[in-house]
């Protein structure tokens, strides 16, 4: 018997990158998983094909509205045939400085930020919950950032989006624990993904791995490790909870 043998879980954004390393832990533990996607169809389909096991999915939908969110639980229900762990991973990050950013610009990042990054994991949640309680239970992981406590001020949107994620994530912590839902967060620094390739290979990169004492960032497969933590038994009393996997390189009190 595996960790999580017979579980279905749900894994938004899961095409690359933390949610590919995600979906593999958990296959490679005994879960069925279905693979979210929103783009990028070759990927995904790489993704699942590297799952360990059977009765994986792919799902496809945009998250940056309602009735793509409703769509991604639905599709996972309906080829899973339930659920019970669902990570909200899909995410965007822009680049949109105060200081130099027109004011057009300025808004389309932080309605492009905000849909994708805070309302999409909050629909669905409340997609996900009504599923959840229904089956007695289960548990919700949302991906986070280091961001929403260090700020972002090259890309305020995004690190505004992510404390908001945060207070979601603890206010549905109180709401559906009555129901046997626990939800909890991973907050990584910078993780090699190829969404931080372009800086981590640049003139930047140096800098970026010195920001952690260990002289490096996070690998997808340390973040994937956490979130399997938040999901399992042992992890049972602590909902509500925001893990920090960023190597030190920024502390919290």
């Amino acid at each position: 018997m595996t960790d999580f043998d017979g579980q279905r879980v749900l894994v938004t954004g899961g095409s690359r990158g933390i949610g590919r390393a995600v979906a593999i832990a958990f296959a490679a533990r005994g879960a069925r998983v279905a693979v979210h996607y929103r783009a990028g169809a070759d990927a995904a389909a790489e993704t699942l094909a590297a799952l360990a096991g059977d009765g994986h999915a792919l799902v496809r939908a945009d998250l940056g509205t309602g009735d793509g969110a409703r769509a991604a639980v639905d599709g996972a229900v309906a080829a899973l045939g339930g659920l019970d762990v669902v990570v909200n991973n899909a995410g965007i990050f822009e680049h949109h400085p105060p200081d130099t950013t027109d004011f057009d610009d300025w808004q389309r990042a932080w309605r492009r930020t905000l849909a994708i990054n805070l309302e999409g994991p909050a629909h669905v949640c409340w997609c996900a919950a009504r599923v959840l309680r229904a089956a007695g239970g289960g548990v919700i992981v949302n991906v986070g950032s280091r961001g929403a406590f260090r700020g972002e001020p090259d890309a305020p949107a995004y690190g505004a989006s992510k404390a908001g994620l945060n207070a979601l994530s603890q206010s549905l912590a109180v709401a559906l624990a009555p129901h046997g839902i626990r939800v909890g967060v991973v907050a990584p620094g910078f993780v090699e993904t190829d969404m931080a390739a372009a800086l981590l290979d640049g003139p930047e990169g140096d800098g970026i791995r010195a920001q952690s004492p260990f002289g490096r960032v996070a690998r997808p497969e340390e973040v994937a490790s956490a979130v399997l933590f938040l999901a399992s038994a042992d992890a049972a009393f602590a909902s509500g909870a925001i893990i920090d996997v960023n190597g030190a390189s920024y502390l919290r009190s």
